[in-house]
């Protein structure tokens, strides 16, 4: 999809506020595939290419949100490890007005040929973004997973944050669209329940920057063969979650997780009780973005946790 006249010009209005830009003129448009969301693709201006994402109405209200999870990742990632885009500009659409257009616009990042130690320097450089102390959990605004809100309360215990701010949310959303039967609403309230018991183990753990929506989608190789991090949904929580959503849906290769483990190792529980505790949240949303097709999923990951915890 080619982008509207109505936002070239309003592109061609906002450049000279746009130091990066300032004084540029914009080329031709194609499209990059790969997004289930926003219209996206390769905008060429007279200063150079620049990635170019958009949207209209409620669908565009997280483009801020996300650039200051981008500039947050830039600024504390190691760039000898990890890229990420900066941000050349951001805007949301207007509130209830569902003809608005928001964007944002970042450096070209283009997809390529992964370095020999792609795989490494991933693994190793989300370790490394984890091993960083964060003041709290939370974050200081509410932002977006995939079109949905994800709030980001700040809370001083990881437990309260993860039942508050993640498995309530979705488990009352998902209800109240009558996603969830009775059955399953009692399931998923009994994990909130013994969530403090699961988290016990890292409970003393520091908060780290998350990247937030780890799946393989959202890490290429940029043009150095570098990983790059796109589309996060970023907040200080715990660094296993990443890891969790990153097993989640596969695509992620066997040297990544043992590059990470070298520099942050990982215990045994991680993976029996709360790699699928945190993977419940990410099934709760495509849940309420897809459907009861995850369901079975959901359910078995609920299960799974309290069988471990001798709840089942």
């Amino acid at each position: 999809m080619k982008p509207p006249v109505a936002l070239r010009r309003l592109l061609t209005e906002r450049l000279d506020t746009v130091a990066a830009l300032e004084g540029a003129e914009l080329g031709s448009f194609q499209p990059v595939g790969g997004g289930c969301i926003h219209h996206s693709g390769r905008l060429e201006t007279s200063a150079g290419p620049v990635f170019l994402k958009w949207n209209s109405g409620e669908s565009a209200m997280g483009f801020s949100s996300e650039a200051r999870s981008l500039e947050a990742l830039r600024a504390d990632a190691d760039p000898a490890l990890l890229d990420v885009p900066e941000v050349i500009d951001a805007r949301d659409a207007e509130p209830g007005d569902g003809s608005t257009l928001g964007w944002l616009v970042l450096e070209f990042l283009p997809p390529s040929s992964p370095a020999p130690d792609h795989h490494e320097r991933l693994g190793r450089g989300l370790a490394r973004l984890h091993s960083e102390a964060q003041p709290t959990f939370g974050w200081p605004e509410s932002n977006r997973i995939g079109p949905l809100e994800q709030v980001n309360p700040t809370r001083e215990r990881w437990a309260d944050f993860w039942v508050e701010a993640r498995l309530l949310p979705q488990l009352r959303a998902a209800h109240d669209a009558d996603i969830l039967g009775r059955g399953d609403s009692e399931l998923l309230e009994r994990v909130a329940v013994a969530t403090p018991e699961a988290l016990a183990p890292v409970a003393d753990d520091p908060p780290a920057l998350l990247h937030g929506d780890l799946w393989s989608g959202n890490v290429h190789p940029g043009p150095r063969g570098r990983p790059v991090l796109v589309d996060p949904a970023a907040y200080w929580g715990h660094g296993e979650v990443d890891l969790a959503m990153a097993r989640l849906f596969g695509g992620f290769a066997g040297e990544t997780f043992r590059a990470y483990e070298a520099v942050r190792p990982i215990a045994e529980d991680f993976r029996r009780i709360r790699c699928p505790l945190y993977q419940l949240y990410y099934l709760l949303v495509h849940v309420r973005l897809f459907g009861a097709s995850y369901l079975g999923r959901t359910r078995s990951a609920a299960r799974s946790v309290l069988s471990e915890l001798g709840r089942g």
